[in-house]
């Protein structure tokens, strides 16, 4: 069993940036597949980035590429995501989430979906305003 807190979320300005920690607790973090889901009011679980603890395999979702960046320190049961050049449009509740490494499998060419995912936080709010 794997808990998962979230922390860093925030308001910021557009074109700002903040970086979201992840820090899982519990059961083994090395060789599992982690990663980032958002979601806005009303709307589904979008995809946001994610990746293997060992590092072979990573993937973001199409509004996060080129502007976030997610990575991991296994010595502190950590993921992180910085992101950067905020836009009003990446508003919402961001939740880690994980689960064994196989779900990140394939990732590189199909983004895992929130369903593949056993483990999530909380979830932590951000907010890109004027």
């Amino acid at each position: 069993h794997v808990q998962l807190m979230e922390s860093g979320g925030g308001s910021v300005q557009p074109g700002g940036s903040l970086r979201l920690s992840c820090v899982a607790s519990g059961d083994t973090f090395n060789n599992n597949c982690m990663g980032w889901f958002r979601q806005a009011p009303g709307k589904e679980h979008e995809v946001v980035a994610g990746r293997l603890t060992t590092g072979d395999t990573e993937y973001y979702g199409d509004s996060a590429k080129g502007r976030f960046t997610i990575s991991t320190d296994n010595a502190k049961n950590t993921v992180y995501r910085q992101m950067n050049s905020l836009k009003p449009e990446d508003t919402g509740m961001y939740f880690c989430v994980a689960d064994r490494a196989l779900v990140c499998l394939d990732a590189e060419y199909v983004a895992p979906a929130a369903a593949d995912f056993g483990y999530w936080g909380r979830g932590t709010q951000v907010t890109v305003s004027p």
